[in-house]
């Protein structure tokens, strides 16, 4: 695949918010529920444009969960929206019982995902929510890589039956797709070919995953770069094949290390092909407040980060 070299940079909430507007039309059931955070998810673009179709349900995020369940039974499609670490805890039970029990046609956006709000500190950070809605019987999870892959996967998302958790995040990430990029529930996408080791990524972590595989190919480690939008299902066929023809998986995510991607990986590798699986993510830990980039840097979440972690395992 070719990707283009872009250094423009676009907050993915922004792309989300766009998504909504320019799928409206197309999809005449969508509604969107929002729990008073409609400036910072965006979801502020779909207000203006359709307020019929807007349903602002102040900070209570339980009742915003059940009123759009109750629409989801007479046909609706609501999108539901607040900040990730609210959905997949103070929410939790309603989306479970309410949502992903009767398999309901709700869409969750988790805003606000993994650690982008470092100055807010533990209590913003979520770096759990990949693992809670994973674990849950007939949710899907969708974590797109860059602002463009966002805008479709908004709409794959309203295209697939049943419930489906799309996460997306505050700060700007470069735009790695061309506009010829697609997105398929399911399947992954090799951006970097290579057989020394294999690098898996999901969501912001991609467009470092890829600098990091240019990088080490330049010091001659052919590095097979693998990125997952979808984290449920996932394709565990690609999983294996990176599994038999590497040796090494290394996993990257903006999430904790406990039942994310890695978990999902590390799962299909035991079942099926073994082999070395390193996940970088957060430890079992809640994050602390500070700058995002220091905290990223601190736990091999950068791009240096990435590559030394390779180059360390292979001299293993």
């Amino acid at each position: 695949m070719n990707l283009p070299n872009i250094d423009e940079k676009i907050m993915p909430r922004v792309s989300f918010g766009e998504a909504l507007v320019e799928l409206a039309e197309q999809f005449p059931t969508l509604r969107v529920f929002d729990a008073d955070v409609c400036a910072s998810t965006q979801t502020v673009y779909f207000r203006d444009k359709y307020p019929t179709r807007f349903y602002q349900m102040g900070i209570a995020e339980a009742n915003m969960v059940g009123a759009a369940a109750g629409m989801a039974t007479v046909g609706l499609t609501p999108f539901i929206s607040t900040f990730a670490v609210f959905l997949a805890k103070r929410a939790l039970d309603q989306i479970r019982v309410s949502v992903a029990y009767p398999n309901l046609n709700v869409k969750i956006n988790g805003a606000y995902g993994g650690l982008p709000t470092g100055q807010a500190g533990a209590t913003h950070s979520s770096v759990q929510d990949i693992s809670i809605m994973r674990s849950m019987p007939n949710m899907k999870v969708l974590v797109p890589g860059d602002p463009l892959e966002t805008k479709l996967a908004v709409k794959l998302a309203l295209e697939t039956p049943g419930p489906v958790y799309l996460r997306t995040v505050r700060c700007a990430v470069p735009v790695i797709f061309d506009k010829g990029h697609t997105l398929t529930l399911g399947k992954g996408e090799i951006l970097h070919e290579g057989k020394d080791v294999a690098i898996i990524s999901t969501g912001m972590m991609t467009p470092r995953a890829l600098y990091a595989a240019r990088s080490l190919a330049k010091e001659g480690i052919r590095v097979r770069h693998i990125h997952f939008a979808s984290i449920k299902p996932i394709d565990e066929e690609m999983i294996r094949s990176a599994a038999q023809d590497c040796g090494i998986i290394v996993t990257v995510e903006n999430h904790g290390v406990l039942g994310g991607l890695g978990g999902a990986v590390a799962e299909v590798v035991g079942d099926s092909s073994p082999c070395i699986v390193k996940r970088l993510g957060f430890p079992d830990i809640f994050l602390e407040s500070g700058d995002d980039e220091a905290i990223f840097h601190r736990y091999n979440l950068s791009e240096q980060g990435i590559v030394e972690t390779v180059k360390n395992l292979l001299k293993k």
